[in-house]
Formats: structure tokens, sequence, C-alpha cells
């Protein structure tokens, strides 16, 4: 056992040497690298010492140990240099000479402590009390470097991981060998010389993830940590671990005293039952936020740090550059205020509805919309309150006559309902999931909320505010477009008057008849062109409304695409549906709709037209096998005018298709896969003749 330990602390020196060594020739300049390649050093020193001393066999070798207590101190300070440098900086002179004591106080405590364990070899019993003081404090030193490892991980950002995690997970490997080594002699009375001896070849496995974390990368441990409440929750785990300890150890030592024969085994028992119990309770989920909840009530005045949480939601909205996901990173930075795993952002529409506009680690919402006349809008709007299921059941009464929606009750994972508020005016809302953990909000959650909330309406608003002048200039450009159009149409209409004037006198005059054939020719090719230009944005001026059968402007429409492939198949469900609107306008639509079916789907596929009634609504289905659409470009682009993908035509067939649908009254709702086709179901108000 002893050649074993010896050749793994000697070999851990030897490792922890050269780490050192590559640590000091790149430190460039910076404090945390000079501290850590310290921290280096000291190992090599300790594992030298170690080798060199071999086992203990139980007794305490004092100078090993207190080369081991230099180690922890220098760790430590590490650990709490990166903990506190906020900012990156180096290190100035006072802050080194306050290292400086800390080291050299437990320096010469030690050194005390050592000569009063020489002075007492002649006293079992007090040699016995000052190693087990030896132990508690080992034993306290390892929770204290467990925990800040712990706080400096969960502090990191999340990219920022990756760089360090390798580094943190060797400190704290090294720091729980320790704890259990010191808290099995501290139960059981005497150090374990075979997990003395095996830790020489422990720490050498712990080189390699330090020198990934220190030599890739080079990255700086001083950055990215957060450090205001996360201080004290920290400081009361550890106090809630040392005063564990010293209640285990106090434990272990009754039953030393009084539990007889059976002593040992309860000893261990104890030993193995609370630290399982510890390191249950310090991995905890639940209890962790029970217990922030009990810092924040206790020591500070307000819940939040806001000046962090301000920060934190500036930077989330502004990630990636304007406009880039903005719906999507407004649910991320109001939901990470209260730890919601996702949720779903309503917006505000033109036809008074309020629909999903975007979604966050959460599925999407299909198919469901509010009316901006509903109990849901109509109280947001009035009270800019944060709706809570939770509370909406256990006391009703607070929300007045509000009435959810069924579609809420339907989504098992809504918890909170987030007004988005611009001014006065509502411009829509987010819907948040409940937390893995139960939360309770109160006053300062929803103030924070509904602040948050008012600043994302802001850049959404600015973001609708921008589509709708892009839009409303390239209306600008269509508009410049069709007063040339008119032009060309004018001069194309004197034209042709002036041949037909003229017919009567010098229709048997051979040039004028060549002449007359030219410019109907030339007129028929310039219409012809402006027709192809203009075909998806046609409408008449003062279309005139007619009551007519439905189903006969549908297999008129039908029969208009039947010379294109594939052909389309009519079925109907229905007869004698009675509605009124512009007859060839309606035609228009919806051989529109089957045109775009025919253009996305292969001649051998299909496209199918049926025609239904539905709660006074007439419903026709257009229904293609063609290459689909995304829900990104259905929700983003399939609606915007001048958006098209033929790389023909203006792109405003489907806006003025939707537009038409929606002032009789309608809508037009679109369901797609990618591969798996596209169906846009129309739908019209009507009713059915008896």
């Amino acid at each position: 056992m002893d050649n074993v330990g010896t050749i793994g602390y000697l070999a851990s020196a030897a490792a922890y040497l050269a780490l050192a060594a590559a640590l000091i020739f790149s430190w460039r300049g910076r404090f945390d690298r000079v501290l850590l390649s310290f921290a280096m050093l000291i190992i090599v020193v300790w594992s030298a010492s170690a080798g060199f001393l071999g086992a203990p066999r139980g007794s305490l070798p004092v100078v090993a140990l207190e080369v081991e207590v230099f180690r922890d101190v220098v760790w430590l300070i590490f650990l709490l240099q990166a903990l506190g440098a906020r900012y990156q900086s180096v290190a100035g002179p006072a802050t080194m000479l306050r290292y400086a004591a800390i080291a050299a106080g437990a320096i010469a405590f030690l050194l005390l402590i050592g000569l009063l364990m020489t002075d007492l070899t002649g006293a079992p019993e007090a040699a016995r009390t000052v190693s087990a003081a030896f132990y508690v404090g080992f034993t306290l030193l390892s929770v204290f470097g467990l925990v800040l490892v712990e706080q400096l991980f969960r502090g990191s950002r999340p990219e920022r991981r990756r760089a360090v995690k390798f580094l943190y997970i060797a400190i704290a490997g090294m720091f729980a060998y320790d704890f259990f080594l010191y808290a099995d002699a501290l139960v059981f009375g005497v150090l374990d010389d075979s997990l003395w001896a095996a830790r020489g070849m422990f720490m050498i496995l712990l080189a390699p993830l330090m020198a990934v974390s220190t030599m890739t990368g080079t990255p700086r441990w001083s950055r990215d940590i957060y450090v205001s409440h996360s201080v004290v929750f920290f400081t009361a785990a550890l106090s809630f671990s040392g005063i564990y300890i010293i209640t285990l150890f106090v434990g272990a030592e009754l039953v030393r005293m009084y539990a007889g024969s059976w002593a040992s085994v309860i000893r261990f028992l104890i030993l193995a039952g609370g630290t399982l119990l510890l390191m249950v309770s310090l991995s905890s989920t639940r209890l962790r936020a029970h217990m922030r909840v009990f810092v924040g009530k206790h020591f500070f005045n307000y819940k939040y740090d806001y000046r962090e949480e301000w920060l934190r939601i500036i930077r989330t909205l502004s990630k990636g550059g304007a406009g880039a996901h903005l719906l999507e990173r407004s649910i991320q930075a109001i939901a990470q205020i209260v730890d919601s795993p996702g949720g779903v952002l309503w917006l505000q529409r033109d036809h008074g509805y309020c629909e999903p506009a975007a979604h966050w680690e959460v599925p999407p919402m299909i198919g469901v919309r509010e009316s901006v006349d509903g109990s849901l809008v109509r109280f947001l709007a009035k009270w800019q309150w944060v709706i809570s299921r939770d509370e909406y059941q256990d006391e009703p009464d607070l929300y007045q006559d509000l009435v959810l929606p069924e579609w809420l009750h339907a989504y098992p994972k809504a918890w909170l309902v987030v007004p988005l508020m611009l001014d006065v005016e509502l411009l829509g809302f987010i819907v948040l999931v409940r937390p893995p953990v139960r939360r309770d909000i109160n006053w300062e959650d929803r103030d924070l909320l509904k602040t948050a909330a008012r600043q994302a309406a802001t850049h959404v608003a600015q973001l609708m505010a921008a589509q709708a002048l892009i839009e409303a200039r390239e209306f600008q450009a269509f508009s410049k477009l069709s007063a040339f159009v008119m032009h060309d149409l004018k001069n194309l209409i004197a034209q042709l008057s002036l041949v037909v004037s003229n017919a009567a006198r010098h229709k048997d005059n051979p040039a004028f008849l060549e002449d007359a054939i030219k410019t109907v020719d030339n007129s028929v090719t310039k219409m012809n062109r402006l027709i192809t230009q203009l075909r998806a944005g046609e409408t008449p001026v003062e279309p005139v409304s007619e009551e007519f059968d439905l189903g006969d402007i549908v297999r008129e429409a039908v029969a208009g695409r039947s010379g294109h492939k594939p052909v389309p198949v009519f079925s109907s469900e229905v007869g004698g549906i009675r509605m009124r609107a512009n007859r060839d306008r309606t035609t228009a639509v919806l051989e529109h709709i089957m045109e775009n079916a025919q253009d996305a789907t292969p001649a051998d596929g299909k496209v199918e037209v049926r025609l239904k009634f539905e709660q006074d609504h007439a419903v026709i289905d257009v229904r293609d096998t063609g290459c689909g659409m995304d829900a990104d470009f259905i929700r983003n682009q399939l609606f915007r005018p001048f958006r098209s993908t033929k790389g023909s035509g203006m792109g405003i067939g489907v806006f003025e298709s939707r537009e038409f649908v929606r002032e009789l009254g309608g809508d037009i709702d679109v369901v797609s896969q990618r591969g798996r086709g596209t169906t846009f179901r129309i739908r019209l108000p009507a009713a059915r003749a008896e």
C-alpha cells in the first residue's frame, strides 16, 4: 500500500508540475492564470510531501496536512476571486495583500496546531480531540469548496460553460474526495490508509480535465459570473451544510460513547445515510427553490435584483439584431422572469381576432383564435392585469366577470396570461406555461412582468410598424406601376377608337385595312403583356353584388381551370347554397386558388375541390398533393403582398383573395406540410335554400 501511495502522489506531482509550467508560460498578464498556476504548484508540493511521508497509518502526518490546508486555502481563494470578479480585471495590490494575509493567517494557525500535536504525543485523548478538530475543519473546507464550484457553474452563462466545465468538475472531484476521506475519518476516528493511498492516483485522473479547460480556448474564469442574490444563497447553503456536518459529528460521537457493541455499524449507517441526505438536499430543485424564496424574503427588501433582470431582458430582446426572431425572444425574456419553460405569443389582427403569432419551447397553437370582443381580451385591455389560472380557480371573485376561453382550459400547461400593453392599447398577450416547481406570484412578480411586457410590446410594435411601412412603400410602387399601365391602356383605347371611327369611310381601302390589322395586332400584344403582369392583382373598380348559387360558381371555376394539369376534381356534399357577392370576382378568387394548387403540384398529382356547409358558412376546400409549405412561410410570407414564389407575377393574388373573402365576412385558412400538399379552406357566409 505504501508503494502504491508513493507512486501515485509522486506521479501526481509530476503531472501538475507540467501543467503549472504550461500555465506560467501562457499567463499573458492575467491574474486568474497566475493564481491558477500558483494553485497547481501547491498541488505539486502537497503531492510530493504526501508521497515522501508515506501512509498515515491511522495518525496525522502533520507536515502533509499543513500543506494540504494551504492547498485548500489557495484553491478557495481562486474560486472566490472568480466569483467576486463580475467584470474582467487584474487584481490590484490591495486585493493581493488581502489574499496573502488570509493565507499567512491560515499557515500560522496550522503551524501552531502542529506544535500542539507534537507536545501531546503522550496524551492520547487530547491527540484524538485535536485530530477530530482537523477532521471537522477539512470536512467544512470540502463542503465550502463544493458549494463555491456549484455556484460558479450555475452562475456561468450557458454559452461559456463548455470552456470551464471540465475545470469545475476537476475541482469538485478534488473536494468531493476530501469530503469522503475526512467524513470517514470523522465518524470512525481514524484515517483510512487505502483512501489516503488512492488519492494520489485519483488526482492524476483529474489532471487531464484541468488541462482541457486551461489549455483549450483560454477561458477567463473571472467573466460571466452573476453575483448578488446567489452569493447570499450559497452562503446560506454553506451554513446549512456546516451545521449539518457538525450535527453529524456530534451524533457519531454520542453513538461511540453509548451504543456499545453496535457502535461501528450504527456510525457507518450515520455516515452513509447522512452523506446521502446531504447530497439529495443540495441537489433538490424544490428545496433550492424554497431556499431562494426564504433568502428573498428575509435578506433582501425586494425579490429580484432589478439591475440584473433588466439587463437580461434587454440583452434577450436585442439578441441577433433588429427583428431577428423578435416575437420568440419576447416570449423568452418574459418567461425567464418566473422560470417558465416556454410560452405562446398572441397578437391582435385587423379582422377582429387575436391569433397565435409565435411560440417558444412549446408546440404551436393551431386553429384557435380569440375575438377582441371576448371576455379575456376585454379584461386585459381594461385592467392590464396578469392573469394566474391558479388564482382564478381559487379566488374567481378577484377577476370580476372574467370568463376564460375554452382553448385556455384545454391547454393543460397554461399558467399565466401577460398582457402586451402599448401605452393604453392592448397589442396582444403572452400565455406562459407552468414551471416544473410550483411557484406563487405576488405583486412584485406582476409588476416586473407587466413592465417587461411593455418593453417587449414596444419592440413588437416597432417591428409591425416597420413591416407596415415596407408594405406601404410596395403599394406605392404598385400604384406608380398602375399609373403607367393606365397610360398605356389609354393609348391603346385611343388607337382602337380611331380605327373604329374611320372604318366606315375606309373599309374598302386595302392600305387602311393593312394598317388597322397592324394596329389591332400591336394592341393585342401590349394588352397580353399587361394581363400577364397584372393577372393576379386584377380587381373590378366597382364590384356589383348579385345573388347566385355557389355550387354553379365553383363548377364554373373548375371548368375554367380544366385545361391545365392536374385537372381539378369537384365534389359537393350539399346543394342549393345561395350567397350574395360579385360573381366575377368570386370566380376569379376560386380560379386563382386552383391555379396556385396546380402550379405547386406535378402533372400526375391531384387537385380536389370540395363544397360543404358548416355553421351558416359555405366551406370550399381546395386540396393538392404538391410540394407544400412550412408553418413559418404560411405565418409570415404567404399572405403578405408582393411575395411571389413563382418567379413571375406581382405576388398579390393570395393577399387580394383573402381581403375579398374577409370583406364578405369570411376568411381563408391554410393547412400544409412540406412534401405532403396544401389545403386552402375558404369560408363564405351563405344560407342554404330550403
